[in-house]
């Protein structure tokens, strides 16, 4: 299964886009050339942090993690079943966190939720498998996809940040939505998960 691994991975996926889509070679252009890989480890950790992300700024994020690892010590599924709810609220874990992280936690420890299985899988059947986890949507899924088992044609269609970065460069009247945003990204295939790296790198250059 080709996965995405190195920065060199990325470049060339860069330089296929950008011949196939005059939209992803303005990006590039923008964001001064290819963005960093950004892969993380696949397992419960890379999982953890991407749940701790939902929904938060990426600042907000990283302090909740901040404070989640250094308590923990390390962030297993056993760490965080043997943490109270009270020691994980002073973390800065809400109510409906404390739940998914606990959820997954004990999906792995009940063998419900298994990291060597899923990097086995294909795309369809790694999400269907982590979204049958609770507290774990599309876009979570998606992004371990994408960031833990580096596959090349993921592209987390849900995300604010790819909705607004694709207006932008398209220079569309309104942001748009999930379903919208999926079909534009056809074009990108199968380079997909590149793609959303190179929007989030665009989306981070200040409009001109």
């Amino acid at each position: 299964m080709t996965i995405i691994k190195t920065n060199r991975d990325v470049a060339r996926a860069c330089d296929a886009l950008a011949d196939q889509c005059e939209h992803m070679a303005q990006a590039l252009e923008a964001c001064g050339g290819p963005p960093p890989l950004r892969r993380r480890a696949a397992g419960f950790d890379t999982l953890a942090r991407i749940l701790m992300g939902q929904q938060l700024s990426v600042a907000s994020a990283s302090a909740i993690w901040g404070r989640l690892e250094a308590g923990l010590g390390e962030v297993t599924p056993e760490a965080v079943l043997a943490t109270s709810d009270e020691t994980l609220r002073s973390y800065g874990l809400s109510g409906p966190k404390q739940r998914y992280l606990r959820a997954s936690a004990e999906a792995v420890t009940d063998g419900l939720l298994d990291f060597k299985k899923l990097s086995r899988m294909d795309d369809t059947q790694a999400h269907e498998h982590l979204i049958a986890v609770k507290g774990i949507g599309p876009w979570t899924a998606d992004i371990y996809l994408l960031s833990g088992l580096g596959r090349p044609d993921v592209f987390p269609a849900g995300d604010i940040a790819l909705q607004a970065a694709a207006q932008r460069l398209m220079r569309k009247r309104k942001r748009p939505d999930a379903d919208g945003i999926t079909k534009i990204a056809k074009r990108w295939q199968p380079h997909r998960s590149v793609a959303a790296r190179v929007l989030w790198a665009y989306y981070a250059v200040p409009p001109v």
